[in-house]
């Protein structure tokens, strides 16, 4: 009988020695690398991290730690928010052993220090959401940090977890949103601090682009991540890689042939190019105090640069059912005019239907006179083309000369006429583009690149860039008696923030990155919702399913382990 005891207890303990090293092994790390897996059997591949993002996580030199303040207790949406952290930070750890993180509660603590932990935040920038919830006993307010704090190597970078909410946009699907973005934001923040130095965005001068005031609001938001500056092209022999991304924001007078051959090759060398152009010449200052107008191509002189490259802005104004608002004079009360609003279809509100990393999820962006994008010009060399905007399917196209006036905002827009096809108004290209000036170079162009110790190139490297009609997205509005400006997209007439800030700072990002975590900023996680209806009608069918099977199969179980025990006895 001891005996038996004695080999029972050894039997538990080789089984309990086995299972506790078989769990040390299975958290066990090999030169950073765990040991452990996991099988992702979504159908989206949700919880796999791109090879990009794992790429970036097994490159890590020093410990990445990730504070995130979102501890505590929250409704259901936030709850989901926070498990989807926990486990995209669980899935980093899993790619590198240099990943640490904790979840942490602003609201913990006394009065005092809550209230000093609140400060702090604040003065660093991070504002909680208000958000109302229900209870037992009514109805009170919570304040909740959607935040994470990442620290690299003394520096340190926050994100936003959540996004934006869009006015017609369900609090579900905006969740889901912020959902989906989580791994590129982790991976993205940990790419910037990797960085050794800032990376270098400069503007053009010289041909009447946006001035400095007028792209104030986005070059301080570019001024987080990059270095900006401008760029006087006809007093520089060259554009150098110290350029990372050159932005041609809104020229309204001719570029000359030196200084397209300075662009041309700046890309010919891999350099990044983000067009930002009106073809029009019209806005609404020049159409106020006129009866009519008849706007004007801009006499740019890129036609035939753009075209070599793939691109082909259309002379005409793009009209959209689906737009802003502006204010007419409709009467006078007393001596001051009265004013209403008209939905005016010139200034256009695109909502981005593509899956494109640059535009994925994003908000409506606001266009000015923006004009169509012809997306079938071929290039010899391979260029792959997105459309990244593009018009509603209320559509409608006027090529100019066209006249213009306020007169047909006195009636209701009618939608017979806003019949045509969506136009695209944003493209992203990527590939190799061949040189415009291949076979007719001239001896002065070659002589200046002799001196700089550079040759002629024909075609460029594998490089990037995106083109958008309409140059007023990066311009915004300025008050010249106090020098202030107002937020990139900020509509001033219907008092709404658009998203013109978040493309462009997206398009600077896409073209910039050159290890691929933006990729991550396209994984599509679906919200699968319940049929409400099915699930009522179902009911109790599911609750004695969900009770009955598992009483069932223990009664299964006690009858046959009887059965099995008096046969075997019974002997």
């Amino acid at each position: 009988m001891k005996n038996r005891k004695l080999q029972s207890l050894l039997q538990l303990g080789l089984f309990a020695g086995v299972l506790l090293f078989l769990n040390i092994l299975a958290n066990a790390r090999i030169n950073g690398r765990a040991l452990y897996g996991s099988l992702d059997l979504t159908e989206e591949k949700r919880y796999t991290l791109t090879d990009a993002t794992r790429n970036l996580l097994e490159g890590l030199d020093d410990v990445v730690f990730i504070k995130v303040l979102l501890e505590g207790d929250f409704p259901a949406g936030f709850k989901r928010l926070q498990a989807a952290t926990r486990d995209v930070l669980d899935d980093f750890r899993s790619a590198s052993g240099y990943v640490e993180y904790e979840f942490e509660d602003p609201g913990a603590g006394t009065t005092e220090q809550i209230n000093k932990r609140r400060e702090q935040l604040s003065k660093d920038g991070i504002n909680p959401v208000n958000l109302r919830v229900k209870g037992v006993e009514g109805t009170s307010e919570k304040l909740i940090y959607p935040y994470a704090i990442i620290y690299y190597k003394n520096r340190e970078f926050t994100i936003n977890l959540l996004e934006n909410e869009v006015p017609g946009v369900p609090p579900e699907v905006t969740l889901n949103n912020s959902v989906g973005l989580l791994e590129y934001k982790l991976a993205n923040a940990i790419q910037k601090l990797q960085l050794s130095r800032k990376p270098n965005i400069l503007f053009t001068e010289g041909q009447g682009e946006l001035s400095p005031m007028e792209t104030a609001s986005l070059e301080k938001s570019l001024r987080e991540f990059y270095e900006t500056g401008r760029v006087y092209l006809d007093s520089v022999v060259s554009i150098g890689q110290e350029a990372s991304v050159l932005i041609i924001a809104k020229p309204t007078r001719p570029f000359s042939e030196r200084n397209k051959f300075k662009i041309d090759q700046y890309v010919m060398n891999g350099g990044k190019v983000l067009w930002l152009l009106d073809k029009v010449a019209v806005n609404l200052d020049s159409l106020r105090g006129r009866k009519s107008y008849y706007p004007n191509e801009y006499a740019l002189n890129l036609d035939d640069l753009l075209f070599k490259y793939g691109i082909r802005i259309q002379p005409d104004l793009v009209l959209d059912m689906q737009c802003s608002t502006i204010p007419l004079a409709t009467g006078l009360v007393g001596n001051a005019p009265q004013f209403d609003y008209f939905r005016y279809p010139y200034h256009l509100v695109v909502t981005p239907q593509s899956s494109h990393p640059v535009v994925k999820s994003l908000g409506a962006v606001n266009l000015l006179y923006a004009s169509s994008i012809d997306t079938d010009i071929k290039t010899r060399t391979d260029v792959e083309k997105t459309v990244l905007l593009r018009s509603s399917p209320n559509t409608r196209v006027q090529l100019i000369p066209v006249e213009m006036n306020f007169d047909f905002l006195r009636y209701d827009l009618d939608p017979s006429k806003f019949n045509q096809e969506p136009r695209a108004l944003a493209m992203a290209l990527d590939g190799v583009f061949p040189s415009m000036y291949e076979n007719r170079v001239s001896e002065s162009m070659l002589d200046g690149l002799r001196q700089l110790g550079m040759e002629f190139r024909a075609q460029s490297e594998p490089t990037r860039m995106i083109v958008v009609s309409d140059g007023d997205v990066a311009k915004n509005k300025v008050n010249l008696k106090n020098q202030s400006f107002s937020p990139l997209g900020y509509n001033e007439f219907d008092r709404y923030l658009f998203a013109n800030k978040d493309l462009l700072m997206n398009a600077v990002e896409y073209l910039l990155d050159n290890k691929g975590v933006i990729e991550a900023r396209g994984k599509d996680v679906r919200l699968r919702l319940l049929d409400t209806v099915k699930a009522k009608e179902e009911t109790a069918f599911w609750q004695l399913f969900n009770i009955g099977l598992p009483l069932a199969f223990l009664l299964a179980f006690g009858v046959f382990y009887n059965w099995v025990r008096r046969r075997r006895f019974a002997r």
